[in-house]
C-alpha cells in the first residue's frame, strides 16, 4: 500500500438493534446483488466470491465519479468491525480512461444503549502503482484528481450509509444471524 490519500469519506447512521444481534462480516458477504443496489442509486452490481487462498472476496460495481470495478478482500471481518480492502479498476471519464487505485473499506458498530447502534462507515481511496502516471499522461493535476474523488466518495458514502444502516437493522431485527 501507499501512503498517498486520495479522498477519504466516513459517515454515521443508527441501526435501532442491539449491536449483538448484528454480524458485519455475514452481512458484508451475503449481501444479494440486489440488496446491494437498493443502498444507492449508483450500485451496479455486487457478488461475493472466494481468492485462491480462501478469503472471503465481495465484488462491487458502481458509479463514484468514475465507474468502479472493486474486488474486496477480507482483511478483518468479524460481527462488530470489518475491513476490506480492494484493488479497484477505476474507468473514466470515458471508457479508455481506466487506471487501478486502492480502496479500504472500513465499517463498525458501537452500542449506543441495549436498543440502538451506531454503523461507521469509512472509505479511503489511495493511490496504486501507475495512477500518478496516469495521470500525468492525462495531464491532470494530482489536486485536481483528488478534490474530485473527495466530492464523489463523500456523496456517495452519505447516501449509501444511512441505506447500509437500514439493510443491516432490517436483519438484526429478524434475528438473521441468531
Amino acid at each position: 500500500m501507499t501512503d498517498t490519500v486520495i479522498a477519504k469519506a466516513v459517515a454515521d447512521a443508527t441501526i435501532h438493534a442491539p449491536v449483538g444481534s448484528i454480524d458485519l462480516a455475514e452481512w458484508v458477504f451475503t449481501l444479494t446483488d440486489s440488496e446491494y443496489q437498493a443502498c444507492s442509486q449508483n450500485h451496479i452490481a455486487a457478488a461475493t466470491t472466494r481468492t485462491p487462498e480462501g478469503k472471503r472476496m465481495s465484488i462491487n460495481v458502481e458509479r463514484v465519479g468514475n465507474l468502479m470495478v472493486q474486488h474486496y478482500v477480507e482483511d478483518l471481518a468479524d460481527r462488530s468491525a470489518c475491513r476490506l480492502v480492494s484493488h479497484s479498476d477505476s474507468l473514466g471519464p470515458d471508457i479508455v480512461s481506466r487506471t487501478t487505485v486502492i480502496v479500504i473499506w472500513a465499517f463498525t458498530v458501537d452500542a449506543v444503549d441495549s436498543g440502538t447502534t451506531k454503523f461507521t462507515n469509512v472509505v479511503e481511496v489511495r493511490t496504486a502503482p501507475g495512477y500518478l502516471e496516469e495521470l500525468d499522461k492525462r495531464g491532470v493535476p494530482f489536486a485536481t484528481a483528488s478534490e474530485a474523488a473527495q466530492r464523489a466518495l463523500s456523496a456517495h458514502n452519505a447516501e449509501e450509509t444511512p441505506l447500509f444502516a437500514k439493510d443491516i437493522e432490517s436483519k438484526a431485527l429478524a434475528n438473521r444471524w441468531g
